[in-house]
C-alpha cells in the first residue's frame, strides 16, 4: 500500500521540477536577448529579470523555499518596473506582467500548505496586478460633455430624407438631418432587411465599400463586381441590375466606393435623372435612374472610356475605385495609380465630362496647365504625376473641384521627380469647374518620400472664425493632421506653422527642411514612439519589437528613409484617416475622425542590392503585386516596405491601432476621444481570442452624425456596428455584424412608411483575411 503523504509530495516534486524547467526556459528567453538589447541601448530589465528567472528555477530545482522567495522577488519588481514604464495602461501591462503572473499562480498553487505563507503573499500579489490590469483594461478613454446650440445646415438641394452624393452633399460632410433615431432610443434599433449584392467570380477578392445613395423612392449602390443595383428602401428588394461586365483578367481584387445621380432640371422622360458608374476597369456609364437601361445620348452607347489619351496602361496600373463627384453637371474624375512600381506610371490627370453629353469638358494635367483637352495624337497626358484615388468634393457655389492628390510614383524617392510632381504632391488642389484651371492650392507634405498620399475628400464647412464665418474645407491626412482651409483662397483658417524635421536623405536624394503642422487643430497622429510603447503578447515578442526598435532609425515624424539601417514611419502608409474621410455636424460645427496607428518598418535598398527576383514589377496575370517588395524601376533604389509587426503578426507599437475622437470646430478643442473596437477578432496570427476589451482595432471605413446626435459607424476588425452619442462620446448602441463592414454607413428616410433606416454594407475586407460576404443591411425602429 502506498503512503498517501509521500504521494502527494511526489506528485509535488515533479510539478516543481516542470516548473522550475519552464521558469528556466522563460529565464535564459529574456536574458539572452536582453543582453544584446542592452548592447543596444535598451532596458536592463529583460537581463536582470531572466537572470534571476534562471537562478530561481535552478533553486526550485533543488526543492528549496528561496526559489519561490526569488521568483515573487522578480514578480514585484517587474510590477515596480511595469508600473514606472506604463503607468496603469492595462494593454501595457499585459505583456509585461501577464505572463509571471500567470506562473506566479501555478506555483503559488503547487507549493500551498494549508496556512503558507507563500502562497498568501503570491495570491494577493496575483490579486494586485489583475486589479491593476483591469483597471489600466476599462480606462478605454477620456468623455468630455458638450450642449452646444444648433446652427443653420449648410447642406442644399438635398431633401431632409435622402442621400444624393457618397458623402450626402457634393461637399462631403456625411450629415444627416434626419432625428427619428436618437441617443434615447437607438438602443431599441433592430435589422428591418438584408440585401445580398452579389459575390465577385471565383478566386477573385473584394469588399463592399460604397455607401449607398437614397433618391425619391430608391436606393442605389454597387457591389464589388461594379454592377449598379437599384433597391426598394421598405423591403430592400431589388428593383434593376445593370452588370458593366468588368473585364478583371489577371486582376486579384475588385471594389467599388459609390455611384453619382444627376438630374437634368426642366427635363422629363428617359434619362432626365441617371446614376453614373465609374469601373474599376476605367469605364464611365450612365444609366436610366429609373430602369437602369444605357443613356444612349451619353458618351457611346451610355459609355465612356476613362483611358483615352493616358497611352499605354498595363493592366492593374489605373484604375477607378471612387465615384464620379458632380459638381455643377460636371462629372470630376480622377484615377487611382498602382504604387511603388516604376517611374512613367499612367498619369494622375483629373478630368471632368458633361454629364448629359459624356463628353470631355477638360483636362488637369499638371505637366501640360496650357492644354484642357485630349492631348494631340501620338502624345499622351503627363505620365507619373500625383493621382487623386480619394473621392472629390466640390462646392456649386464657388464652382470649385477640391482634389485631394497622391505623391507621385515611385513613393519612396524623389531625385527623378519633375517640378511639378514635386510642388503638386501631397496637396489639395481647387479646380475651376467650368474651365479646369487652378485656382489654388496647398501641399500637406513637402517632397513626400513616407507614401502620405491625401487620402480622403475635403469636407466642407462653414468654419467660425475671429472675423465670422468662412466657407472652408478640413482636409484630413495620412498623417493624423487636418488642415483647415479658406476654400476661396486656400489659405489655412487655423494657425499652422512650418517646423524642422529630421533630415539625413539617402545618397541623390533630397528632402524638405520643414512640413506644414496645423497647430490651431487637435491633433490624432499618436504619441511618439519609444522602446517603452514596444507591445506584445508576452515578454518574448515584446523584447524582440523592443530589439528592432532600437536597431532601426526613428527620429518621430517625418523620419527619412535610408539604405544603411530601416526606418520607422509612425505614422506610417496606413495611419492616420482613411479614403472614409471625417463627418461633419455643421450645425453644432462638430468634426467627428477616426484615425488608424500603425507604424511602418522601412528600408531603401540600392538598386546593386536589390535581388531582381525579390523585387519584381508587378505584371497581370504574371507577376502578383508584392506589397512589401517595392521595385520602384527605374531610380537608384528599390524599396523594402512593411508593417513593423512581431513574428506573432501582432503590431510592435502599443495599443490603441485606432481611435475616434470628435472635435468642436468653435472651440477648436477635443471632446472627447477613445479607441474603437474590441480585440476579440483578433490576436497572433489573425486568430481570434474573444477577448472582450476594447483595444483599438485597424478600421477600414468611416462615419455619419445625425441631427439628433448620434454617430454610426462600423469600419473595425471586429464585425460590429456602434452608435455613439456625439455630445459625449458614450457608446449608446452596438450590434454584431454577419463580417465586417467598410464602407461609410448612410440614413434615409422612407416616403412611403416614414420610417429612418440605416444601412451599412457587411463584406468582410481581404486585407483583414476574414469572412467574405455580400451583404447590405439596414435597421430601424421597431414598427
Amino acid at each position: 500500500m502506498v503512503d498517501d503523504k509521500k504521494s502527494g509530495i511526489g506528485a509535488r516534486r515533479v510539478l516543481e521540477r516542470t516548473f522550475a524547467v519552464i521558469a528556466l526556459l522563460a529565464g535564459a528567453g529574456m536574458a539572452l536577448p536582453g543582453a544584446y538589447l542592452l548592447t543596444l541601448g535598451g532596458s536592463a530589465y529583460y537581463l536582470a529579470a531572466g537572470v534571476l528567472l534562471v537562478v530561481s528555477a535552478v533553486e526550485l530545482w533543488r526543492g528549496r523555499a528561496r526559489g519561490a522567495w526569488l521568483f515573487l522577488l522578480v514578480w514585484l519588481g517587474t510590477l515596480g518596473w511595469a508600473l514606472w514604464e506604463a503607468g496603469l495602461d492595462g494593454w501595457a501591462l499585459l505583456p509585461r506582467l501577464g505572463l509571471l503572473t500567470g506562473m506566479g499562480i501555478v506555483l503559488a498553487l503547487i507549493r500551498w500548505r494549508p496556512g503558507a505563507r507563500t502562497a498568501r503573499i503570491a495570491a494577493t500579489a496575483t490579486a494586485a496586478a489583475a486589479l491593476l490590469a483591469s483597471i489600466g483594461l476599462v480606462l478605454t478613454g477620456s468623455h468630455g460633455n458638450a450642449s452646444l446650440p444648433l446652427a443653420a445646415s449648410t447642406a442644399a438641394g438635398v431633401a431632409d430624407g435622402e442621400w444624393h452624393h457618397i458623402g450626402r452633399t457634393v461637399g462631403a460632410d456625411r450629415f444627416s438631418p434626419l432625428d427619428q433615431i436618437t441617443p434615447a432610443n437607438v438602443a431599441k434599433l433592430q435589422v428591418a432587411w438584408t440585401a445580398h449584392l452579389g459575390m465577385p467570380p471565383k478566386g477573385l477578392a473584394g469588399t463592399i465599400e460604397a455607401t449607398p445613395l437614397m433618391v425619391g423612392d430608391t436606393l442605389y449602390t454597387c457591389n464589388m463586381n461594379n454592377a449598379v443595383i437599384a433597391i426598394d428602401p421598405d423591403s430592400g428588394k431589388t428593383r434593376w441590375t445593370f452588370d458593366p461586365k468588368l473585364n478583371v483578367d489577371g486582376l486579384k481584387m475588385t471594389q467599388c466606393r459609390g455611384v453619382t445621380y444627376h438630374r437634368q432640371p426642366g427635363v422629363s422622360g428617359p434619362c432626365a435623372e441617371r446614376i453614373i458608374l465609374t469601373t474599376y476597369d476605367n469605364r464611365l456609364f450612365a444609366l436610366d435612374a429609373h430602369d437602369g437601361q444605357r443613356c444612349r445620348d451619353f458618351g457611346n452607347n451610355g459609355e465612356v472610356s476613362l483611358l483615352d489619351g493616358m497611352g499605354d496602361v498595363p493592366k492593374g496600373y489605373y484604375y477607378q475605385t471612387s465615384p464620379a463627384a458632380l459638381v455643377r453637371d460636371k462629372l470630376i474624375v480622377g484615377g487611382c495609380v498602382l504604387d511603388g512600381q516604376a517611374v512613367n506610371e499612367p498619369s494622375g490627370v483629373i478630368r471632368a465630362f458633361d454629364a448629359v453629353t459624356g463628353k470631355l469638358a477638360w483636362a488637369w494635367d499638371m505637366g501640360r496647365p496650357d492644354r484642357q483637352g485630349l492631348p494631340p495624337a501620338g502624345e499622351t497626358y503627363t505620365r507619373g504625376t500625383p493621382n487623386a484615388w480619394p473621392p472629390i468634393s466640390g462646392d456649386d457655389r464657388l464652382g470649385l473641384a477640391f482634389v485631394p492628390l497622391g505623391n507621385p510614383t515611385p513613393d519612396y524617392v524623389m531625385s527623378h521627380r519633375t517640378p511639378e510632381m514635386r510642388r503638386y504632391g501631397s496637396s489639395v488642389v481647387a479646380l475651376d469647374v467650368e474651365t479646369g484651371k487652378e485656382r489654388w492650392h496647398y501641399q500637406t507634405t513637402h517632397l513626400d518620400v513616407w507614401d502620405y498620399d491625401l487620402p480622403a475628400p475635403a469636407s466642407l464647412v462653414d468654419f467660425p472664425t475671429a472675423r465670422g464665418l468662412r466657407p472652408a474645407l478640413i482636409q484630413p491626412t495620412k498623417r493624423g493632421q487636418f488642415f483647415v482651409l479658406d476654400r476661396e483662397t486656400g489659405r489655412p483658417l487655423v494657425e499652422t506653422v512650418e517646423r524642422a524635421v529630421p533630415q539625413g536623405a539617402a545618397p541623390g536624394e533630397s528632402l524638405s527642411p520643414t512640413q506644414p503642422y496645423p497647430v490651431g487643430m487637435p491633433s490624432l497622429a499618436g504619441p511618439r514612439l519609444s522602446e517603452a510603447r514596444m507591445w506584445g503578447i508576452t515578454p518574448f515578442d515584446q523584447i524582440w519589437c523592443r530589439i528592432r526598435f532600437r536597431q532601426a532609425r526613428y527620429d518621430g515624424e517625418f523620419t527619412p528613409v535610408g539604405t544603411d539601417k530601416p526606418s520607422i514611419i509612425f505614422p506610417g502608409m496606413w495611419g492616420g484617416s482613411t479614403w472614409s474621410g471625417i463627418s461633419i455636424d455643421p450645425e453644432r460645427r462638430i468634426m467627428v475622425a477616426n484615425v488608424n496607428h500603425f507604424p511602418m518598418y522601412n528600408r531603401l535598398v540600392r538598386r546593386a542590392d536589390a535581388d531582381p527576383k525579390e523585387y519584381q514589377q508587378f505584371v497581370a496575370g504574371r507577376v502578383a503585386i508584392n506589397s512589401s517588395r517595392w521595385s520602384q524601376t527605374g531610380t537608384p533604389y528599390a524599396a523594402k516596405v512593411e508593417p513593423f509587426m512581431s513574428p506573432l503578426k501582432i503590431p510592435c507599437s502599443q495599443p490603441p491601432y485606432s481611435e475616434i475622437a470628435a472635435i468642436d470646430l468653435g472651440k477648436r478643442a477635443m471632446m472627447w476621444r477613445h479607441p474603437v473596437g474590441r480585440a476579440r477578432n483578433t490576436g497572433p496570427f489573425n486568430i481570434a481570442t474573444g477577448v472582450p476589451f476594447v483595444v483599438g482595432t485597424p478600421t477600414l471605413g468611416g462615419s455619419m452624425v445625425t441631427r439628433s446626435g448620434l454617430v454610426f459607424i462600423a469600419a473595425t476588425q471586429e464585425p460590429a456596428f456602434r452608435a455613439y452619442d456625439l455630445r459625449t462620446g458614450k457608446l449608446v448602441w452596438e450590434t454584431r455584424l454577419p463580417t465586417t463592414g467598410h464602407g461609410n454607413p448612410m440614413t434615409y428616410r422612407s416616403p412611403r412608411s416614414g420610417r429612418q433606416f440605416v444601412l451599412i454594407p457587411a463584406s468582410g475586407h481581404p486585407r483583414f483575411l476574414n469572412k467574405a460576404s455580400d451583404q447590405l443591411i439596414a435597421y430601424a425602429l421597431p414598427e
